[in-house]
This record gives structure tokens, C-alpha cells and sequence, in this order.
């Protein structure tokens, strides 16, 4: 190695194709548009299901407001908008039924809508962000609207911490204009 070759180090080159951009390209950074607004991916986590199936997470930060980005390959992206909310929001029976059975009840009303258990699934989550190779052990429920658009996931994390986030299934579309971040 040479005196000048510290100075000629090449860049990493990325791992996705910055022409063609998608969900599943995302990383800390990348800045996108959503709803009328641009928002940048403040934090990255991931989920593993077991059986090589992993889930993804992104913190979208607009200025004004947070909202979580989940993205799944379900065949084809499954992507969900979701807001932290307070588990009694959904019934103060939720977290009792969480903690002593360790499942919710099979359908819960939220804002005025009924939502049914669709699935529960045992995996492990990692905050990409912190740069650690720590994983967390969980338990997670997704109940859905009737119609399926709307969406409440449940989430136990140890025997009495609980948390809770709801929001919206949506469409790939509707995210747009997807920027590297530096």
C-alpha cells in the first residue's frame, strides 16, 4: 500500500440501483414522498419471523409528525402506515388479556371500528439504527379492519410491557420520488 492509496479509497458502492428505487431499497437517510409530504427515514429496524421470512420498519420523520412505514414480502410488497397509539385505547381488558393468556382478544373495536385477530407471530426485532447486532425477542398480533384496510398491531415485548400502533394498509403507489439519503 502505498503513501497516496489511503487517499484514493473507492466508496462503497450501494446495493440497490439508484434508477430504480423501491420500498424495499430503503435505508437511514433516504428522503420520500407520502401523502403530499416529504419525509426522511430517521430510523431502520428489522424483523425476523424465523424460517428465513423477515419484516422491515421505517421511522418517517416529515418535520410535523412521525409515522412508522412496515414493509413485508407477502408475494408482493405489503406495506402498512402506522401510528404508536396507548394499548387502553383499545380497551382496557387488552392489556390484562395480553399479559395473563398471552394473546388479545379475537376482535377488538378502535375508533369506532371492529378489528379481528389475523395473525400472531414469535420473532425477533433489531434496531438496524443503533449499529449493534442486538435482537430483542417479541410476540405480535395484527388484527384488521372488516374490510382490510385498516390495521392494529399488538406487541409484547416481556411479560408486562405492552405496546401498541394502528393505522392503514396502503398501496406501493402511493409512495413516490424515493432519494438516497448521503
Amino acid at each position: 500500500m502505498g503513501i497516496f492509496d489511503f487517499f484514493n479509497k473507492k466508496k462503497k458502492e450501494p446495493e440497490y440501483d439508484v434508477t430504480n428505487l423501491s420500498v424495499k431499497d430503503l435505508r437511514q437517510g433516504f428522503i420520500l414522498d407520502y401523502d403530499m409530504k416529504s419525509w426522511v427515514v430517521k430510523e431502520e429496524y428489522e424483523y425476523d419471523w424465523g424460517n428465513n421470512n423477515f419484516s422491515y420498519e421505517f421511522m418517517l420523520d416529515s418535520g410535523d409528525e412521525v409515522v412508522y412505514l412496515g414493509v413485508e414480502d407477502k408475494g408482493e410488497n405489503f406495506l402498512t402506515i402506522m401510528k404508536p397509539i396507548k394499548v387502553r385505547e383499545l380497551g382496557d381488558h387488552v392489556y390484562d388479556e395480553v399479559v395473563k393468556n398471552e394473546s388479545p382478544p379475537r376482535s377488538i373495536v378502535y375508533e369506532n371500528e371492529t378489528y379481528h385477530l389475523e395473525s400472531d407471530s414469535a420473532g425477533y426485532f433489531h434496531d438496524v439504527t443503533k449499529g449493534t447486532d442486538d435482537w430483542e425477542e417479541l410476540m405480535s398480533w395484527e388484527l384488521f379492519s372488516d374490510d382490510g384496510t385498516k390495521i392494529v398491531n399488538i406487541t409484547q415485548w416481556d411479560e408486562k410491557s405492552v405496546d401498541a400502533v394502528a393505522g392503514r394498509v396502503i398501496k406501493e403507489y402511493e409512495i413516490s420520488n424515493i432519494i438516497p439519503g448521503e
